[in-house]
């Protein structure tokens, strides 16, 4: 998992994957039937342990429920700041299996509606009028944010996208939030 997270997967060879593992080719093939299988696995395994750790670090880092929407972004910061960031793998993923029909990219994909589906139920638990509206935009800055922190090395970003982020959260429960239906400017007269 590691050596497709770091090199890429198609660069990542079987040679590679052979001598990191210390196992014989038959022996890998016993268990995978090709690398494509493979890393279909180490997507499934890591889509588990990133939730994992992304859900245990928000609930760590607030007990309330509209800050653990903001809180999305202090662990995306300690994340990209970590040293062994190299971005999403999910994103890596799906740029190199580009055909949406590919079952990587499709793997790719349903790791990112679980993380959405997640944020959507922080909303949720928050109280927020329209929890898919700001589960999507919450989605956006993490996405965006972690895409530039991948290609320019900038790591500030993320706290950056924490302020956008208190910014959306203030507004989905604002009367000027459409989504409230309080809107003076929406009513009628």
């Amino acid at each position: 998992m590691k050596l497709f997270y770091r090199r890429g997967f198609h660069a990542t060879g079987i040679d590679t994957i052979l001598a990191e593992a210390g196992v014989a080719k038959m022996t890998l093939y016993n268990h995978f039937k090709s690398k494509e299988e493979l890393i279909l696995v180490a997507l499934q395994r890591h889509n588990e342990l990133f939730r994992r750790w992304l859900t245990e670090r928000v609930a760590l880092s607030a007990t309330e429920p509209r800050q653990r929407l903001i809180a999305l972004f202090s662990v995306l910061e300690e994340w990209v700041a970590g040293g062994d960031f190299n971005g999403c793998m999910f994103i890596n993923a799906s740029a190199e299996y580009a055909d949406p029909a590919d079952p990587i990219h499709a793997a790719a994909a349903e790791h990112k509606r679980l993380v959405l589906n997640y944020i959507r139920e922080l909303a949720v638990d928050a109280g927020v009028p329209d929890p898919d509206r700001l589960a999507m935009e919450l989605t956006l800055l993490m996405e965006g944010a972690t895409v530039w922190a991948q290609t320019t090395g900038d790591t500030t970003v993320a706290a950056a996208a924490g302020v956008a982020a208190a910014t959306l959260v203030d507004r989905a429960f604002s009367s000027d939030n459409p989504a409230t239906g309080l809107n003076p400017t929406h009513a009628s007269n």
